[in-house]
């Protein structure tokens, strides 16, 4: 077992990975993450990966859906679960004392879940239910449609909720999601976190024995890494949505993950249209000009590419006007490096930021497992800013020069 400050790394000998922080808290947060995702999907089978999330709920070999629930909600605890484009998360907040139990329902509900037809024909409906209520909201849906123009003809660019057609097909059987799993819920790509107020050793102990004797006899096969050329993409999209107001998403291909550079565009994102009010884009369309409610920037790191999005929403007459104002601001960022004053002042707003976050006890325990997954180790928030602190104006110039040039944008319009 390794220790720093704050973290206690172990590794099973089935290659599962544990990674524990320890909290003075009541409350813990424990589950696994699993490196499986939409881009392991091929497109015959697309939403499987969020479909085995919402079935995996619906019955294990010892335990039936309503059991499930009750474990966890009848000593006042919450279960949840999410899918990405990379990862499948099934977690719990629960009392410290209720962690044994909690980890082993976890761990039946992903090593022997039964698929019960009965039942997983019925989530099926509130899945297409699910994708109905994502059409109907523009604001959601043109991420997804963003998503597949910058990787189109790569699983990456398939949604994570599937369509109708596909999850008629991937839950025909109970057969299909367990061959899924049993090809993408490697141990090699699990990694089971804890944060609250028990002992590392005992959590491990735990770990070990709901978890130890997991193992695939099936090879490797993830989707191929993904391609960062870029000719093939379509420079500006319209739909036709008849909304009331026109929404629109301009971005680029990013830096991965362990990227050198990911840092300084985390932080360059900040300053341009981060979650602040001051933020460049917030000042100049919102505060100065009065021209959008909701104006935001976005940096999404994944495994071997990522992409950096702005998105707003208008009145149709002043779209135009929106997309000179965020070009002039790309462009004065490109153009005209930051001063020392205004860089210690980013530096200083984002410190506190990070500072707030790092009390959101549910964040800290999914940004832990999701940084162990990719880079088998997890930084403190003020490990991460003392990296932070020493990027120059130079370097997020040029960070700027690479991804923020608006004559290389990708732009897509709901009209």
């Amino acid at each position: 077992m390794q220790e720093n400050t704050q973290f206690f790394y172990h590794r099973l000998p089935n290659n599962i990975k544990i990674v524990h922080s320890r909290t003075q808290s009541a409350i813990a947060y424990v589950g696994v993450m699993i490196g499986a995702g939409t881009r392991d999907e091929r497109p015959e089978e697309n939403g499987m990966a969020h479909y085995i999330e919402h079935c995996v709920f619906k019955g294990t070999v010892f335990h039936s859906a309503r059991q499930i629930i009750s474990q966890i909600e009848g000593v006042g605890g919450e279960i949840n679960a999410y899918t990405t484009k990379e990862e499948t998360t099934f977690y719990a907040a629960t009392l410290n004392e209720h962690v044994p139990q909690t980890l082993k329902l976890i761990s039946e509900m992903v090593l022997c879940p039964t698929f019960p037809k009965a039942e997983t024909d019925k989530e099926r409906m509130v899945i297409y239910d699910e994708i109905e209520s994502y059409n109907d909201q523009p604001s959601e849906l043109i991420y997804d449609d963003f998503e597949n123009m910058l990787f189109a003809g790569h699983s990456l660019a398939q949604p994570i909720l599937g369509t109708k057609k596909t999850l008629r097909r991937v839950s025909a059987s109970p057969d299909k999601p367990r061959a899924w799993m049993a090809l993408h819920y490697r141990p090699e790509r699990m990694v089971v976190f804890c944060q609250g107020n028990i002992p590392a050793s005992r959590f491990v102990r735990l770990v070990e024995k709901a978890f130890g004797d997991y193992s695939v006899s099936l090879p490797p096969d993830r989707q191929l890494s993904f391609a960062q050329e870029k000719d093939e993409q379509p420079h500006s999209v319209s739909y036709s949505k008849h909304t009331h107001q026109m929404h629109v998403m301009l971005g680029a291909r990013a830096y991965p993950i362990g990227h050198e550079k990911q840092l300084p565009l985390y932080l360059l994102n900040n300053i341009l249209g981060g979650g602040s009010l001051n933020s460049r884009l917030n000042i100049a369309l919102r505060e100065a000009r009065g021209l959008v409610y909701t104006i935001e920037s976005t940096y999404t790191p994944l495994s071997d590419t990522g992409y950096w999005s702005t998105y707003f929403a208008c009145e149709p007459e002043h779209a135009e006007q929106c997309l000179q104002v965020i070009r002039k601001e790309l462009r004065r960022l490109i153009t005209t490096p930051l001063t020392s004053r205004e860089l210690r002042a980013a530096l200083k707003q984002l410190r506190g930021q990070m500072a707030i976050s790092a009390q959101n006890m549910e964040n800290n325990a999914l940004s832990m497992a999701k940084s162990v997954l990719y880079r088998d180790y997890a930084p403190t928030w003020e490990q991460t800013f003392e990296r932070i602190a020493l990027i120059t104006p130079e370097q997020l110039q040029q960070v700027a020069v690479e991804i923020l040039d608006p004559d290389n944008l990708v732009v897509l319009k709901y009209e």
